[in-house]
């Protein structure tokens, strides 16, 4: 290998990033035992001084109420213990004292008009006398340990509490937000102790993994680049929609050159304390150059990263977290061996400071899943599951166009979960039908029941899209059609391309305005234009917002040819209340999305009643059937012709 200038860590500087976060665990340890420690010894205090104090709590009498029954031959009271000045009254026919009171301090019981009736007397009429009147005894000390248990019940848990407050206090004196975890990134550290991911694991997406390839032999070999004058780039952008793989990708990346990856969430810099974001940057980026080479990996990097010039105030902690990351991209060296690699599915909403050379120098796209990929990528899902032998991934492959890998990896997961429904032994290609259409509509709802009206109504809706849709030049073919209520829809009709497409012309989407109609058309025809439902309502909302599209964003008006009229953006927002055109404009386009809504209904009830019969025909089947599939429905719609005023071209 030829000579790097990347220097290669020792096993304890690799380590070091390690050892600080296992310092760090330590001592928030060491923080929540103490705590612990201490409601523990408040709870064992104030128990302890609970359970030692008086269980029952003594009824006090007034003095002189003592006097008279003790006075009183045939009084209740058996024996009076006096303790300096309190009295505990024990009563006859009991062994323990039931009630309390107090004497004056200055006098005796005798002196405040108790009687001594047993003084003089011995022997049996002092016995006699005594049981009589009550005895009089007295307690040579004071109840010390009930005075003390009576005090400590209060002091102690006080003087616990203020020293548990205390102790709070000078631990947030001695321990700043650093020290408390605050500023430290949350980064998960992927080594080489964890499970490796290689470019073997992502299927498809050739053209990502083309370039991120070349970020791999950076890493491994920089010295042949830095020998032409190449510069290692500084940053990877992977922009793509939701679920195609950015994340996998980098972790591909980080396989394929054995480095550490250190995995992050924009938001996870976020935090309730200002300036906690930018320390998190700075000790992310501190700890991937001890573990260099490595890669720092930021996912759903838009989350900290917005356009500032719309978020307005240079003290948001947002944009002290983006100038940190840009000081951050910056600075470091480029022989330190650190990439950084971020995702995002929004790139018009970051900053473009972000974006520029010496920054994010590759922007590469993870692209949607085309066919073959589509294919692949399901071969990596089921590798490792029972399959039938007769499975055919190829034709799921075929209907699941626009899917990403996450939504294929989902109905790979629901076939196998379906299979277990059934109870079969291995996933069969009825089982890989469900979960496609539960993924992609909605689980049956079998319990959803129709009268014969409703079915007959549906039949007919669904038939007139299948109609409509297989007699267009230029619609996709019919693949299935069921009136069994599905998700939120009380039928389907699938029309699947026959090949993946780039692009659509205005002939291909004005067929679908026109399919789209069909059902709510075939209502009209068969049950009289006031008796329409509200089954159409999707329908409609489909044609409104399609149409919509094809004259601002796509230019196919007629009379606003190759004009666009896109949303006015500024910086983040999206204005929504204002119009960057005029009213009369406005008027205009209102006007073009309703003469392409008024011809796709023209041309979809023309078809229909060119092929009345077919639709009856088609309905009936639907009726008996209930699902019928790409080659009966070939069989019933056989004979079907294109009148004239429905064709374009």
């Amino acid at each position: 290998m030829p000579n790097s200038n990347v220097t290669k860590k020792s096993p304890s500087q690799n380590n070091h990033g390690k050892q600080d976060s296992t310092d760090q665990q330590k001592n928030t340890s060491n923080v929540v035992r103490r705590f612990i420690f201490t409601l523990i010894l408040i709870a064992l205090c104030v128990g302890l001084a609970y359970s030692l104090s008086p269980k029952t709590k003594l009824d006090e009498v007034p003095i002189s109420n003592v006097i008279a029954r003790a006075n009183d031959p045939n009084g209740d009271i058996k024996k009076i213990t006096v303790s300096g000045s309190e009295l505990k009254i024990t009563l006859k026919g009991k062994d323990q004292p039931t009630q309390t009171s107090r004497k004056d301090p200055s006098g005796t019981l005798y002196e405040q008009g108790l009687k001594n009736f047993c003084e003089g007397l011995e022997g049996d009429k002092l016995k006699e006398c005594q049981e009589k009147y009550p005895a009089i005894e007295y307690e040579s000390q004071s109840d010390f340990w009930g005075s003390f248990f009576d005090i400590a019940i209060i002091v102690v848990p006080t003087l616990i509490l203020f020293g548990f407050f205390f102790y709070m206090m000078r631990q947030a004196q001695s321990m700043n937000r650093e020290s408390l975890g605050f500023g430290k990134a949350k980064a998960k550290l992927y080594g080489p102790d964890k499970k490796k991911v290689t470019f073997k694991d992502v299927a498809g997406n050739e053209a990502a993994k083309q370039d991120l390839t070349e970020i791999v032999d950076f890493l491994k070999n920089p010295s042949r680049y830095e020998k032409l004058g190449a510069k290692i780039p500084r940053g990877v952008l992977l922009a793509g929609a939701p679920g195609t793989g950015k994340t996998l990708m980098a972790r591909a990346v980080a396989g394929e050159a054995n480095v550490p990856f250190f995995s992050i969430s924009g938001s996870e810099f976020a935090e309730m304390f200002v300036g906690v974001g930018a320390s998190r940057v700075r000790d992310l980026f501190k700890k991937a150059k001890s573990n260099a080479p490595s890669i720092i990996f930021i996912d759903e990097i838009d989350a900290v990263a917005h356009k500032r010039d719309a978020r307005g105030g240079a003290g948001r902690e947002d944009e002290q977290t983006l100038n940190q990351i840009l000081v951050e991209m910056d600075g470091f060296d480029n022989d330190s061996g650190v990439i950084v690699m971020a995702a995002t599915n929004r790139v018009d909403m970051l900053d473009k400071a972000l974006l520029r050379p010496g920054r994010f120098d590759r922007h590469v796209n993870v692209t949607l899943p085309e066919r073959k990929d589509r294919l692949a990528i399901l071969k990596v899902h089921f590798k490792n599951k029972p399959v039938a032998s007769d499975l055919d991934l190829e034709a799921l492959a075929a209907k699941t166009a626009g899917s990403s890998g996450a939504d294929l990896a989902n109905i790979a997961n629901e076939a196998a979960i379906g299979a277990a429904r059934e109870n079969h032994e291995k996933i069969t290609n009825s089982d890989l039908t469900e979960a496609f259409e539960r993924v992609a509509i909605g689980p049956e709802r079998k319990s959803k029941v129709m009268n014969d009206y409703e079915r007959k109504v549906t039949a007919y809706h669904e038939a007139g899209h299948a109609v409509v849709g297989h007699v267009l030049p230029d619609s996709d073919p019919v693949h299935k059609v069921t009136i069994i209520p599905r998700g939120q829809t009380g039928g389907v009709t699938w029309f699947l391309p026959p090949e993946d497409r780039s692009y659509k012309s205005i002939y291909e989407l004005k067929d679908v305005l026109a399919r789209a109609m069909g059902g709510r058309i075939a209502e009209k025809i068969i049950f009289g234009e006031d008796n329409v439902t509200t089954g159409a309502s999707s329908d409609l909302k489909h044609v409104a917002q399609l149409a919509k599209e094809m004259i601002v964003e796509e230019g196919m008006g007629s009379e606003t040819r190759n004009l666009v009229f896109p949303g006015e953006e500024v910086g983040y927002y999206t204005i929504s209340t204002g119009k960057p055109y005029s009213e009369k404009t406005a008027e205009l386009i209102d006007k073009e999305i309703k003469t392409l809504s008024d011809e796709a209904a023209k041309r979809a009830e023309a078809v229909l009643k060119a092929n009345l019969e077919a639709l009856d025909r088609l309905a009936a089947a639907l009726l008996e059937q209930e699902t019928l599939e790409e080659k009966e429905l070939d069989t019933l719609l056989k004979g079907t012709t294109l009148p004239k005023s429905a064709a374009l071209h």
